[in-house]
């Protein structure tokens, strides 16, 4: 069981996650939405401060907290990570997924085992725990699935990263649901093999929680196209039918 306590250890070894966790992602490409705001890009510099500002903050409190410890303060230190743990328990709203959410045209490909490692402790944390301990754990989950992606986006554990966040971003941790099922896209789009059921939790999300149904639509047709699991393809023939006859 993962410690209780939220180590600046490991918030010191991800300071340099960017993408998803407050940073900006400048491969990230534009996406759709069913919301006609989010399609103006006059925002863009605006959120772009706001995710370098974060970095920032984070960066300049780790920093602080190092002079502290090697100074021997250790009461300042504590503050600084007392302050840093806050930080990180902090929901933070991407705004621009083309910011947040790295490219389709990734590929899942490389045997990495750094990557593995890394996916190997996200899961020591994911879904662990109870009250502030099981928040403080999923922000750890975050941060190491969103290490993986940055920092090896060629290896093969990228589509199970995105798949992991997916989910994340689903839970009661978080309810960020458009963020969530582009999370999910990108883990059949980064290996179009992949045996999750990412397309069929990505367009439950545009059917029921974001109200695109065109594009759960596509989505549910893509599972009958794609997928072996009976009970999938089974879901996803009775919601087209579904879908289909409130047309009429």
């Amino acid at each position: 069981m993962p410690s209780r306590r939220f180590t600046c250890v490991l918030l010191v070894a991800l300071a340099g996650v960017t993408a998803g966790t407050g940073g900006q992602n400048p491969a990230a490409t534009p996406e759709r939405s069913g919301n006609p705001a989010a399609n103006n890009t006059g925002d863009i510099e605006l959120v772009e401060r706001v995710l370098a500002a974060r970095r920032d903050f984070q960066l300049s409190l780790e920093r602080l907290r190092n002079y502290y410890l090697a100074a021997g303060d250790l009461e300042r230190a504590h503050y600084a990570e007392e302050e840093l743990k806050q930080f990180h328990r902090i929901i933070k709203n991407p705004y621009r997924l083309e910011l947040d959410v790295p490219p389709a045209d990734l590929k899942a490909a490389i045997n990495v085992p750094d990557a593995n490692e890394l996916y190997r402790r996200a899961m020591s944390y994911k879904d662990k725990g109870w009250g502030t301990d099981y928040i403080d754990n999923q922000r750890r989950a975050e941060l190491l699935l969103q290490q993986i992606i940055s920092n090896y986006p060629q290896c093969h554990m990228i589509d199970d990263a995105a798949y992991q966040l997916g989910d994340l971003y689903e839970s009661k941790a978080y309810h960020q649901y458009r963020r969530a099922a582009l999370y999910f896209e990108r883990c059949f789009q980064w290996n179009l093999n992949t045996e999750s059921d990412a397309r069929l939790r990505a367009a439950r999300l545009y059917d029921k929680y974001l109200q695109e149904r065109s594009r759960a639509i596509e989505l549910y047709r893509d599972v009958i196209t794609h997928e072996k699991d009976p009970k999938r393809i089974a879901e996803a023939e009775k919601r087209l039918t579904e879908l289909s006859a409130k047309k009429y």
